[in-house]
């Protein structure tokens, strides 16, 4: 390990950060006087989890554009296993909903599928971006295949995220502008990042046609 190298990378992120939010969740079960309302406070608590690292793999290599540093640069190196570890906190998240659903018989029934559609298709997205993080699948895949199915994937998922926290602020509470307002900033870094990198690879084209 050369001494640039950071302590806790790779595949040793990722089990620090499943492990934090397996005893986060375990912690909150233990806590709670009552197991339906725990699966809640974790089903809350994983949510947030879940889009603080997605989140950080969102904008990554924008940042890395943006504010060139060590600790950007580093974020963009460790994206995949950021990636993976939110795909891990949102499958905690996914046993916390089941869960309470089979401790809660009314849970299931007043939800439709109109309804269930966002979660749906938020999660079909992460499985296959999660499964094709790893070589075995993306093997099968063009470069541009795989691409288009991360571009559109994570934008998917930021779309349901915003949706999410949106549709919460008039019913629930007003806080949930706070992560909507921080989605849409994150929106913000991604947009000006990836036209920094355009125009920077243009530039690098024109010089490269000059000489």
């Amino acid at each position: 390990m050369s001494a640039n190298s950071p302590p806790i990378s790779g595949w040793k992120l990722f089990w620090l950060l499943g492990a934090l939010v397996l005893a986060m969740s375990t912690l909150i079960l233990l806590l709670s006087p009552d197991l339906v309302e725990g699966l809640r406070s974790v089903i809350r608590a994983t949510a947030r989890t879940s889009f603080a690292l997605f989140l950080a793999a969102f904008v990554a290599s924008s940042l890395a554009t943006l504010v060139p540093n060590a600790f950007t640069r580093g974020l963009v190196r460790e994206r995949r296993y950021v990636g993976l570890s939110f795909a891990f906190s949102h499958l905690v998240h996914f046993a916390a909903i089941v869960g309470y659903g089979v401790l809660n018989p009314q849970f299931w029934p007043g939800r439709s599928a109109l309804t269930n559609t966002p979660g749906t298709v938020g999660y079909v997205f992460i499985a296959l971006l999660a499964a094709t993080s790893f070589r075995f699948f993306s093997r099968h895949m063009t470069a541009a295949a795989w691409k288009r199915l991360h571009t559109i994937g994570v934008w998917v998922i930021a779309a349901i995220f915003g949706y999410s926290f949106f549709k919460r602020i008039p019913t629930m509470s007003v806080l949930y502008a706070i992560p909507f307002s921080i989605l849409c900033a994150a929106v913000a870094v991604r947009l000006v990042g990836k036209w920094a990198q355009a125009t920077k690879r243009k530039q690098a084209q024109t010089r490269n046609t000059l000489n």
